[in-house]
């Protein structure tokens, strides 16, 4: 006879809260007390709810404080996917008995593949890797047998090379379908801005794309696209000089994160470019900024807080069984149409 299925209103009911209470409790409502959340966490791994059920209970409860490092060359700013990530991350390792600590890798330490100088391998018991994308630093960080996860990943390490387990945000099948809907509104002249070199995530958006055409029958046109330089992340006039640079413009920019297809919308604007009417923009991620933007922006949706959890259960399992085969996991995202594209949202 099966077991029955473990809910929110169960939780609930154990510890004598509001359905409420746990839902935020377990969302990472930064409106829940520090102590609430953890007692609903540790019931919900007890009770072996969802997310939690691959976590024991006898492991969750007993005094194990230990150390997670986070290591980022680049920290998330406040809007960043990342940084609602990390929330739940920490929440979650927290009611593990775990500390995290945070390791910025410097420019002068990814060159000479020399660990930060506030780490200390003997007292960590695992690395997370977030906005880390450089090969030789990413194999470097491997060869010290420390459980690690990385929160996506370098682009040429694509295979079974990287033997670190991997958790990225569904990237490929989102853009195909974003692109794909944009082609069937009639779109024929589509370009993609992003460099495809700059992470396994934009690598993926970029195949996606590519994928979208060649299933619709139309030509990858490289005249229409930006796909090179990292400073396209950054550099606003550098942008602006080589979307001046293309022959033509397409009637679609399919941007790799939104915070270039905000720099691109801005550009075009300053060009008496009208959107969506003229050119269309899309981006990926779902900030805060995509909303507030005018127009709007189409994107996709990042679960953000699904992704910490899950990566805390990634790591946590690779901590308990060192030895098992890396794995690569991919969350479910979702595209949201706004007004960039003039596609109705109900899409």
């Amino acid at each position: 006879m099966n077991k029955e299925k473990i809910t929110i209103q169960h939780i609930a009911d154990s510890l004598g809260l509001s359905r409420n209470t746990v839902s935020k409790a377990l969302n990472g409502s930064e409106t829940i007390p520090a102590e609430t959340r953890s007692r609903v966490i540790k019931r919900a791994i007890e009770l072996k709810y969802k997310q939690f059920a691959l976590i024991e209970p006898e492991e969750a409860s007993s005094k194990a404080p230990g150390n997670i490092a986070l290591f980022t060359a680049n920290m998330p700013h406040n809007t960043h996917f990342g940084t609602s990530l990390l929330s739940g991350l920490e929440k979650m390792i927290s009611a593990e008995g775990f500390n995290l600590s945070i390791h910025i890798v410097r420019e002068t330490e990814l060159e000479a593949l020399t660990l930060p100088v506030n780490f200390d391998k003997t007292k960590v018991d695992g690395i997370v890797c977030i906005e880390l994308f450089d090969k030789d630093y990413t194999e470097f960080i491997q060869s010290l047998q420390i459980p690690t996860i990385c929160i996506d990943a370098p682009s040429d390490l694509l295979g079974p090379d990287l033997g670190a387990d991997v958790l990225l945000m569904e990237n490929e099948q989102s853009t195909f379908r974003l692109t794909r809907t944009l082609i069937d509104s009639g779109h024929t002249r589509l370009g993609f801005v992003g460099d495809i070199r700059h992470c396994r995530s934009f690598h993926e958006r970029w195949t996606g794309f590519t994928r979208a055409l060649s299933a619709a029958g139309l030509p990858q046109d490289p005249s229409l696209s930006i796909t090179e330089a990292d400073r396209l992340i950054s550099n606003l006039s550098w942008l602006e000089e080589r979307i001046s640079l293309l022959d033509a413009l397409p009637t679609v920019f399919v941007c790799a994160n939104d915070f270039i297809a905000i720099n691109v919308i801005r550009i075009l604007k300053q060009k008496q470019v009208r959107i969506p009417e003229d050119i269309a923009v899309t981006g990926f991620d779902d900030s805060p900024e995509s909303q507030i933007v005018e127009p709007q922006l189409t994107t996709v949706h990042i679960y953000r807080d699904e992704m910490g959890l899950q990566a805390a259960e990634m790591l946590l399992s690779r901590i308990r069984n060192p030895h098992k085969p890396p794995q690569v996991t991919h969350v479910q995202t979702k595209p949201v149409y706004r007004s960039s594209t003039g596609i109705p949202a109900s899409r």
